[in-house]
């Protein structure tokens, strides 16, 4: 022990001594800072002594490094400002050391401060590394690199990116680790904001724990959290689809990745099935006619974006036949080729339901949706497109909801729904759809072949007020499957509606009389009536006495004159409507002649004459009729000259 302090005695000495000589040479040498030794992990087997010196710039600048337990180690030409010591140039560790170091420039000398260190107890981490961060919220996680497997304390300092002449603010806590990451959360900060973060960490379990390095300066940047707004344009081009994609730039979005289902499932014709990442906000690529998803997510260093989906359907199936030859979906495919297979469920192809060509994973009785594709000029392109079945049968279910409605009297409409395609077991090639009389138990049913793209039918030819068994089934190439029915019955004959019958009726007698008298007056302004001469009734004379008749003719010379009446002229127009008139006149006489004379020979025999007296009598009677006959004659023509503003010319030949 005497001898320990004598050396630590000395060793004072000696640093004053060059202290003093470094003091009064002048300013030509400057102390490095006391030597921190040290080891990275409590069970590293190599330590490391390091020191700092503000003038590092000569290029001669040596260090020497002095170590002193028992006995004093040095360590001399040292280029650097550290050195790194094995346990076995060491010896012993588990006590303690005094330990300084001297720089020279040029024939100057100055020596640091000493420290007493026990080196088995002392670690120092390395800054850390790797650091990743994320946001939960407002709480920012960070992590790094685990320098050894039980936790460690950590020292973050942050300020906003936006005020970088801000102090920093410190914020100690333990990390949480796992196998190789240090864990740390940080917590009521604001996940819209950019921070400046640094971090170092210390041992826990060493018994003189120091405290590692800042790490460099990480920007936390803020949370990313809309999906990327994409727009997709697709066209197709023979067997193959140009999907172009264009996104709005986000904001703190660094990268953006892209991803498709297709590349990841295998059909691809480049080699690189990862992620694509790019700074740009366009993208275009190449897919076949099957279903393929695509992903845009953003990137920063705190995390990334929900990812946007665009989902390119697969080629619509309608219309597809079934495969032709099997063999050629099980057979080993050719170098460059790809098939993949769509579970259709009740017409749904979405990308998850994608399955590869396996053995092992195909179903029975289950329709599959066949692509195989090609590469041609580094192009996925489509050269087969079918619907697929490993094994077939019967429907197992019937067509659901088979009803009937708008019944007429010969006709009905039926209706339905497609079997699930996970009950048709095969490729439904049709429907048959039959109908039967229910009254009749010997006819035969009448039957109709019906697409089965077809959910509705129009049943005819049917008969009045009868009622119908129809029943549907859906048949594939093995055979029919359970039966849908329905009863229906036509609308009976109706009896006639005497009332609208006799509405109808009068309609039509009431059009019938407008039109004649709309006609009639048409035909009497287009062609006015012509009127007819009024004819009296010829009374015959009829004697007073038989004795009158007894009478003798007597004849005498008589002249036969028109008269008129006083003070009354014929006019013209009465002249000219006697010439009408003349020609009835004559016949109308000659009939009064034949008419008198009949009647007087009926009076008596054809040998009796007439008598005297009784002649002139008649003659007297017939002047006096033929004046009155005169009279009316002229009236009536004057009446017939203005009758309905008509006007007549009357001449008549005097006597």
């Amino acid at each position: 022990m005497e001898t320990m302090k004598h050396w630590s005695l000395l060793h004072e000495c000696i640093v004053v001594c060059l202290l003093f000589t470094t003091v009064g040479k002048g300013s030509a040498c400057e102390a490095p800072s006391s030597p921190e030794c040290f080891r990275r992990t409590a069970e590293a087997p190599v330590y490391r002594c390091e020191w700092s010196m503000n003038k590092t710039t000569e290029s001669d600048v040596t260090f020497d490094l002095y170590m002193y337990i028992d006995h004093r180690k040095k360590h001399a030409g040292i280029k650097e400002t550290y050195k790194i010591i094995t346990k076995d140039e060491l010896g012993i560790v588990e006590e303690e050391y005094d330990i300084w170091v001297e720089a020279h420039i040029g024939n100057s000398s100055c020596a640091s401060t000493n420290r007493s260190v026990v080196l088995s107890h002392t670690v120092k981490y390395e800054a850390p590394k790797h650091i990743s961060m994320s946001w939960l919220k407002n709480n920012l996680s960070l992590s790094w690199t685990a320098s050894e497997k039980h936790p460690a304390a950590a020292e973050i300092r942050l300020r906003r990116d936006a005020h970088r002449t801000d102090s920093w603010g410190k914020i100690t806590k333990n990390t949480t680790s796992d196998t190789s990451m240090y864990h740390v959360l940080v917590v009521n900060l604001l996940k819209d904001t950019v921070y400046q973060v640094q971090i170092r960490h210390r041992s826990t379990k060493a018994l003189n724990p120091l405290w590692s390095d800042w790490s460099p300066v990480v920007i936390v940047p803020a949370e990313l959290e809309q999906k990327p707004e994409v727009t997709m344009n697709i066209t197709l081009s023979n067997g193959t689809r140009k999907v172009a994609l264009t996104w709005k730039k986000m904001p703190h979005a660094a990268t953006y990745s892209l991803n498709d289902t297709q590349s990841s499932n295998g059909c691809t014709c480049t080699k690189n099935r990862d992620r694509i990442n790019t700074t740009e906000t366009t993208y275009t690529t190449f897919v076949s006619y099957s279903a393929v998803n695509i992903s845009v997510i953003g990137r920063n260093a705190a995390g990334s974006s929900p990812q946007a989906i665009l989902q390119v359907p697969a080629v619509p199936a309608a219309g597809l036949k079934i495969c032709d030859n099997t063999s050629d979906v099980r057979k080993r495919l050719e170098k460059k080729t790809c098939v993949e297979l769509y579970e259709l469920q009740d017409g749904d192809s979405r990308p998850e339901n994608v399955t590869h060509l396996t053995s092992k994973n195909m179903k029975d009785y289950v329709r599959y949706l066949y692509f195989k594709h090609k590469c041609v000029g580094r192009k996925l392109q489509t050269v087969t497109m079918c619907i697929y079945y490993r094994k077939e049968d019967a429907p197992l279910r019937e067509p659901k909801d088979f009803i009937a409605f708008s019944e007429t009297h010969t006709s009905i409409n039926l209706s339905w729904k497609a079997i699930p395609s996970a009950d048709q077991r095969g490729f439904l090639t049709h429907y048959s759809l039959c109908s039967v009389k229910d009254s009749s138990q010997d006819e035969r049913k009448e039957c109709h072949k019906i697409s089965a793209s077809v959910m509705k039918y129009r049943l005819g030819n049917l008969m009045q007020g009868t009622q119908y068994n129809v029943s549907l089934v859906g048949v594939t190439r093995v055979g029919e499957g359970p039966e849908a029915t329905v009863t229906v019955n036509t609308l009976p004959e109706k009896p006639v509606n005497v009332l609208w019958s006799l509405c109808l009726l009068i309609l039509f007698f009431l059009l019938t009389t407008s039109c004649t008298c709309i006609l009639k007056r048409i035909k009497e302004k287009i062609f006015p009536a012509v009127p007819t001469p009024v004819i009296q009734d010829f009374i015959p004379f009829q004697p007073e006495s038989q004795d009158f008749l007894e009478r003798k003719e007597e004849v005498d010379e008589l002249t036969l004159l028109q008269l008129h009446p006083e003070g009354k002229s014929v006019p013209e127009d009465a002249e000219e409507s006697a010439v009408l008139a003349g020609e009835w006149e004559e016949d109308t006489d000659e009939d009064e002649d034949n008419e008198r004379w009949d009647s007087r020979m009926s009076g008596g025999s054809s040998d009796e004459g007439l008598s005297p007296g009784s002649t002139g009598e008649a003659l007297r009677s017939s002047r006096e009729g033929e004046i009155t006959d005169v009279v009316q004659l002229d009236n009536e023509i004057a009446m017939l000259i203005y009758k309905k503003g008509l006007v007549f010319d009357v001449k008549r030949d005097s006597l």
